[in-house]
C-alpha cells in the first residue's frame, strides 16, 4: 500500500465511529391509545409493536377510554396484558385533571413503570406579551411543588403547547423552556400542529427546548381537526400526507440527541373514534407515517 492510500485508510477509520454514531440515531416511537378511539386495550395492545412502537400511552375520554379501562380492569390485569403483548407503559395524558391535580396520577404512572404525564398550562393568556411572560413564569413557580413530587417518583409532567392555553404561541413555549430548564420533574410535550407551520421556527423551538423536550408529537396541522371533512383531508395531519417538510424537524431532534418518546399523532372528528374504521387500518396508517419519517432520517 502506498503512502497516499495508507493516509486515506487512516482517515476513513478515524471518521467511521462518528459516522456510525450519527446514523445510529433514530426515533423512539410511543403509541397514543387515542389513535384507536374507544377500542379496548385487548384490541389495541397487540397492535403496538406492529406500529414500530415499544410502549403505549393511555388517554381518557373524550379522546379514548383506555385510561378509564385501566381503573376498571385493575393494575395487575393491565400489567399482565402488557407483558403478554411485549409492550411497555409510557404514561398518560390528563388534560381532564389539569396540571395541579396530578398527585394520584403520578403514583399510578410510577407504579406501572411509566415516566411521563402530559397536560396543559394554566393561567390567563389573552394578555399583553409582557404580561404573558410573567404569567408563564408564575405558572412554573406554582408547578414546582408538583414537579418535586413527580421527580421523586421518576415521572416528568410534560406541558403541551396547545391552542386556547397559556402555552399557545412560539414565544410562550420559548419562555416555558427557559423557566423549566432547571426544574426536575417538569418538561415539554411539543406539538407542531398547534404552532405556525414554519419549519425553521419549529426546528428552532425544538433546539431551544433541548433536554427539556419530554415528548414529541409527529403531528402537523394539515387541514385541521376541528370540523368534519373527507377522510383524505383529515389525514393530512399525519406525516407524509400533509404539506409539512419533516426533515428539518428531524434534523433538529437529531441535533439535540432526542431519545424521548415520539408519537405519530392526529385527532379524528368526532373524537373517540379510531382515525380509520378498523384497528388494522389504523395500524397500517401509523406504519405508513413511520416509514415516511424513517426514510427522511435514513
Amino acid at each position: 500500500m502506498n503512502r497516499r492510500h495508507f493516509i486515506q485508510s487512516l482517515a476513513a477509520l478515524a471518521a467511521a465511529p462518528a459516522c456510525a454514531a450519527d446514523t445510529a440515531w433514530k426515533l423512539n416511537y410511543m403509541l397514543a391509545s387515542s389513535m384507536y378511539g374507544n377500542l379496548s386495550l385487548a384490541e389495541i395492545l397487540p397492535e403496538v409493536k406492529k406500529t414500530g412502537a415499544t410502549g403505549i400511552e393511555l388517554w381518557p375520554k373524550k379522546h379514548g377510554t383506555q385510561r378509564e379501562e385501566l381503573d376498571a380492569i385493575g393494575h395487575e390485569k393491565f400489567v399482565a396484558m402488557l407483558k403478554e403483548s411485549g409492550v411497555s407503559f409510557g404514561g398518560t395524558t390528563r388534560y381532564d385533571l389539569g396540571p395541579f391535580k396530578l398527585t394520584e396520577e403520578i403514583s399510578v404512572v410510577n407504579k406501572l413503570g411509566g415516566n411521563f404525564i402530559v397536560t396543559g398550562g394554566a393561567g390567563e393568556y389573552k394578555v399583553s406579551p409582557e404580561q404573558l411572560k410573567l404569567n408563564v413564569k408564575d405558572f412554573v413557580e406554582k408547578m414546582k411543588p408538583h414537579a418535586e413530587v413527580a421527580a421523586k417518583n421518576g415521572v416528568v409532567i410534560a406541558i403541551e403547547n396547545h391552542i386556547n392555553n397559556l402555552i399557545d404561541t412560539p414565544d410562550s413555549l420559548l419562555w416555558l423552556a427557559d423557566y423549566v430548564r432547571d426544574v426536575a420533574g417538569l418538561g415539554i410535550a411539543l406539538a407542531p400542529y398547534h404552532l405556525p407551520q414554519d419549519t425553521a421556527q419549529l426546528s428552532s423551538l425544538i433546539r431551544h427546548c433541548d433536554r427539556k423536550l419530554t415528548l414529541f408529537y409527529a403531528w402537523e396541522h394539515g387541514q385541521g381537526c376541528m370540523k368534519p371533512m373527507p377522510k383524505a383531508e383529515e389525514l393530512q395531519q399525519m406525516p407524509g400526507r400533509g404539506p409539512l417538510d419533516w426533515k428539518p424537524l428531524l434534523t433538529a431532534l437529531r441535533d439535540i440527541k432526542f431519545t424521548g418518546p415520539t408519537e405519530i399523532f392526529m385527532h379524528p372528528t368526532p373524537r373517540g373514534i379510531p382515525i380509520l374504521p378498523t384497528a388494522a387500518e389504523t395500524t397500517a396508517e401509523i406504519i405508513r407515517a413511520k416509514q415516511h419519517l424513517d426514510s427522511l432520517i435514513a
